[in-house]
């Protein structure tokens, strides 16, 4: 009897040993994984397809008034992101483009969450379920060099760029390569206005008519304001940038199609969207909520002069461009939702390549 009461205490043990070591192994998973979300709340990878002069002061901010510590890659390009969807490395996107935004939503690059401060966001420039948003907007026009044309001699139309004649222009006009994110969404809201066929043709007539074709729109800006060509096709915060510069700034601005039976200018805009699955996604969401601070969408403007799509949080301008600034709902807009511009983003690079202008500079 005595033996089996000893085997019996032996038992006890034994189960109360195992229950010990099983809750050690709980506690020891669980402070693993808090170890993981502190890590989480400490680092954030961004990409961006901005210019780095726009974001990083942005990023710098967000550091210093968070801790969060940010790895940003300047430069990436939206494909990018679909290419890594099976090792996702970014945890926020910022685009320049709302047509790149929506197209990698619509593939689920991006994903929805709630977000406090959202509602200050105007829904034409959301996504429905928040896995994008912009904070500031642009509308494409010409800059022009007021010693080379004048302004009544300007074309006022995308339209007039059809029957230019350009024996009268000294140095012709300048435009970006097709791959540009702000040529992309204007012939995107073309098609939408015009079709494929004819928005067609207005590429290959560009291409043909161009007098300089370049990377970007800051080196269009710069090319005018130096004379080398009278006008080129830019945002408008180009211009903006130009009246800075200590030289070369004798220029002017065409918002196009302004007339009431015109379909008004092509807009777009910029802002950041969470990247499904990305490394670090609680501070991710915590970036995006900070962004939507009102002193922060007047941060993410930045140096870059674009239009606040809130204007009255009061972004503020340099003395020289002050006199220039057009509010946005002042503007006669083409009636396309620009959340629509990703619907076209993917079929707009096969269209602009078939019609002859490179998507990349050859």
């Amino acid at each position: 009897m005595e033996k089996k009461r000893i085997n019996s205490v032996l038992v006890l043990l034994l189960i109360a040993f195992v229950i010990l070591s099983a809750c050690q192994n709980v506690n020891d998973e669980s402070t693993d994984n808090t170890a993981d979300d502190d890590v989480t709340e400490k680092q954030l990878v961004v990409y961006s397809a901005r210019n780095e002069n726009f974001v990083q002061p942005l990023l710098d901010k967000f550091e210093a008034d968070t801790g969060i510590e940010v790895i940003a890659l300047h430069g990436a390009e939206p494909l990018q992101l679909v290419e890594e969807q099976n090792n996702v490395q970014a945890d926020v996107y910022i685009s320049n483009d709302l047509g790149a935004l929506g197209y990698l939503a619509m593939n689920d690059v991006l994903t929805g969450t709630e977000l406090e401060g959202i509602e200050s966001i105007p829904a034409d420039f959301r996504a429905e379920d928040n896995s994008y948003f912009a904070i500031s907007a642009r509308a494409r026009g010409f800059i022009y060099n007021k010693d080379l044309i004048d302004e009544a001699d300007m074309p006022k139309s995308v339209e007039d760029l059809f029957d230019l004649d350009l024996s009268t222009i000294e140095n012709g006009y300048a435009i970006t390569r097709g791959g540009n994110g702000g040529m992309i969404g204007h012939v995107s809201a073309l098609r939408y206005e015009w079709g494929d066929e004819r928005t067609a043709e207005w590429i290959e007539t560009i291409r043909n008519q161009a007098a300089g074709i370049y990377n970007g729109h800051g080196d269009i800006r710069r090319a005018v304001g130096e004379g080398q060509h009278a006008f080129g096709l830019v945002n408008n915060y180009y211009f903006h940038q130009q009246l800075l510069e200590p030289t070369d700034n004798n220029v002017g601005f065409i918002y196009l199609d302004q007339e009431p039976d015109q379909m008004g200018a092509v807009a777009n805009a910029a802002g950041a969207g969470l990247v499904a699955g990305g490394p670090n996604q609680t501070a991710g969401i915590k970036f995006l909520e900070w962004l939507l601070e009102p002193e922060n969408q007047v941060e993410f403007v930045g140096e870059s002069l674009e239009l606040l799509i809130n204007a009255e949080y009061g972004a503020e301008y340099p003395e020289e461009v002050a006199p220039y600034i057009v509010s946005f709902d002042e503007l006669h807009i083409q009636e396309m939702p620009i959340r629509e511009l990703g619907q076209y983003f993917e079929d707009t690079r096969l269209l602009i390549e078939s019609s002859g202008l490179d998507l990349e500079l050859r």
